[in-house]
């Protein structure tokens, strides 16, 4: 979702169409804050984010060290998911 502003301004059709209301498992994935992320991912969802502040060393390796991974994101997914 590049952009919460624009996406909150479609007709509930669109939104509906991205975000099925019957989907009741989301995880968001955020190179940034998680602010703002729960609204979308509804209370069963999850947020791989990096919330972390104050560290400096070059992205990948921040990534690594905050679980911002592929193996993160599939973890947390599997995880609400119950598997």
């Amino acid at each position: 979702m590049p952009s919460w502003f624009l996406f909150q301004r479609q007709d509930a059709s669109y939104r509906d169409s991205v975000l099925p209301p019957g989907v009741g498992v989301r995880v968001s994935v955020e190179a940034g804050s998680s602010f703002g992320w729960h609204r979308w991912v509804g209370d069963r969802g999850g947020c791989v984010a990096l919330d972390h502040f104050g560290a400096s060393a070059p992205a990948e390796v921040l990534f690594e060290e905050f679980g911002f991974t592929v193996e993160n994101v599939v973890g947390t997914a599997k995880g609400l998911l119950g598997s």
